[in-house]
């Protein structure tokens, strides 16, 4: 494991890697053709293939997962540094000073016998002061578009929570999802294809809020469903390539019975 001295030393190894692959005279023409805009694509998929590692408990793939994530800082902040804008040292600073002025139980005099609610609420209350100091004065002024949706969802409803705008408690949301399904059905027997959409949008963002009042995160659980998904159906192909056959084969009735049996084998292992 490399030391503080080393890590320093690579990480200015790849800003100087990054400077002669933006090089117009001599560097890689696809990465000199590249900006703000076509790098974001990549850098979304990079944080998610971190969280696919860490997921899997894949910890030797971690360190190039994280590393492929550090790229993507580099780059941008190099894009920045050719327009004279900023570069890597401001992107470290600010992130630094950010910790430290968020964290005043740690670098400043106030007490670290807090619970974690307290920290939370602390939290907060700074963030909204760094907001004001950025003029962002509604309430949702902040939030990012770029997250995935429910993620910016939670994040859309908690800020409105904050400020009283928010059901009762998990019953309340319940009886809305079966209020925007009933509106969803309407949509599908009577409406267009746009309306249907909205509808959809509706419900989705209902659920969100579900999640949010059972504290449960829904990208994770939406993840684990996934995984849950791909795990089941291949041991449905497994089951068929033993006889020599594959899903095409097959028919729902037997595929749903080999899911069945998956279902019933992952929970005598649990």
């Amino acid at each position: 494991m490399a030391d503080s001295m080393d890590a320093g030393t690579e990480i200015a190894r790849l800003i100087d890697i990054m400077d002669k692959l933006r090089d117009p005279e001599t560097g890689c023409p696809w990465d000199i053709e590249q900006d703000f805009t076509s790098i974001a694509p990549y850098t979304i998929e990079e944080a998610h293939e971190v969280a696919d590692a860490i997921d899997r408990k894949a910890w030797d793939e971690l360190p190039g997962e994280l590393g492929d994530l550090l790229l993507q800082v580099v780059f941008h902040a190099q894009m920045a540094r050719e327009k004279g804008m900023f570069d890597f040292a401001d992107c470290a600073a600010a992130i630094s000073d950010k910790l430290i002025f968020r964290h005043p139980h740690v670098f400043g005099d106030e007490s670290r016998d807090k619970s974690a609610e307290q920290q939370v609420k602390d939290w907060e209350a700074i963030k909204a002061a760094e907001r004001a100091g950025k003029a962002e004065r509604g309430t949702l002024d902040g939030v990012a578009l770029g997250l995935p949706a429910l993620t910016r969802a939670i994040k859309l409803q908690n800020r409105a929570a904050r400020v009283g705008f928010d059901w009762p408690g998990a019953e309340d949301v319940l009886d809305k999802i079966s209020e925007e399904t009933a509106e969803l059905v309407e949509a599908r027997d009577e409406l267009g294809p746009d309306e249907l959409e909205e509808e959809f949008g509706d419900l989705m963002f209902v659920m969100a809020n579900l999640a949010r009042h059972l504290k449960i995160d829904p990208e994770e659980a939406l993840r684990r469903a996934n995984t849950k998904f791909t795990r089941r159906f291949q041991s449905i192909e497994a089951a068929l390539a033993a006889e020599s056959r594959r899903p095409e084969d097959s028919d729902l009735a037997e595929m749903d019975q080999l899911w069945n049996q998956a279902k019933i084998v992952e929970k005598a292992d649990k």
